[in-house]
């Protein structure tokens, strides 16, 4: 089998504390429950029997630190990084419209009545890991990206597939190092296009407000839940050039960005066919 990489997305700070503050383990954790996820998505459900198609995860978030685990009413009490990515968020859902200004407890309180406790709660977790990352001057970027590089750099694969934070991280990795080639780079739920949040922060930069397939990087296919609140818009296509194939798909009105979900749905099979074995 070719090898496969996944560099994951938010919230997973628990897999290292879980792991005795281990790097390693937490990846080797990880890693088994990519693999049974996606032996669903690829079987159409059939149980696992401990076949492996993920090569290596590639394992951050000790980097960005551990969220804490506080009600969703707590966004008030965000530094004013993640409540600068919190309202900008906010704002390009359409049931918000053009005119928020700034007013963080309005936002608040449309989390909690306008969508369920895990949607808010999924809010507040995915905030203060994206501003951590994105931060102007972050080492924690440096740091992260230095790590995506390592592992793909070390295992060579041939497909790279990216859930959430992980799909910016690996876009900007792989513009950072051409000399890490991709036959396919799969993203997943990715906030790559998400605009004041993190497109504009990108490096690099987007030019003429358009971002651009990786260079180095054969095929790019985008995948994305129609109502997952971190991949807006769910299309890469109207932000970058390069994008090969977009698939969406509908997950679960209430786990709509797990990588549970995405790599079980079936919509990876055929991406992924030539390279297994």
């Amino acid at each position: 089998m070719n090898a496969i990489v996944g560099v994951h997305g938010i919230g997973k700070y628990r897999y290292y504390r879980e792991a005795g503050n281990s790097v390693s383990g937490a990846a080797t954790a990880m890693r088994t429950k990519w693999d049974r996820y996606l032996h669903k998505g690829l079987t159409g459900g059939a149980p696992h029997g401990g076949e492996r198609y993920i090569t290596e995860i590639a394992y951050y978030a000790h980097l960005l630190g551990e969220s804490k685990d506080e009600a969703p009413r707590e966004v008030r009490a965000m530094d004013a990084g993640a409540q600068e990515v919190l309202v900008a968020w906010a704002r390009q859902r359409d049931t918000l419209g053009e005119g928020l200004t700034g007013a963080l407890n309005r936002v608040a309180g449309w989390l909690l009545t306008r969508m369920n406790d895990n949607a808010a709660a999924f809010a507040k977790l995915f905030c203060p890991e994206v501003a951590a990352y994105l931060a102007a001057g972050s080492r924690a970027r440096e740091g992260v990206r230095a790590i995506v590089a390592e592992v793909i750099r070390r295992n060579r694969p041939r497909v790279v597939i990216a859930h959430s934070l992980g799909s910016v991280v690996a876009y900007e990795t792989l513009w950072a190092n051409p000399d890490l080639k991709v036959d396919l780079l799969i993203t997943l739920g990715s906030p790559l296009g998400m605009r004041n949040v993190v497109f504009e922060k990108l490096m690099p930069a987007p030019v003429n407000g358009w971002g651009e397939r990786p260079r180095q990087v054969r095929r790019w296919v985008n995948i994305a839940d129609k109502d997952d609140i971190a991949a807006i818009p769910p299309e890469l296509r109207t932000r970058f050039t390069g994008v090969d194939q977009e698939v969406l798909v509908n997950l679960d009105w209430i786990d709509f960005h797990t990588v549970e979900k995405y790599l079980g749905c079936g919509a990876l099979r055929d991406p992924l066919k030539p390279y297994l074995s």
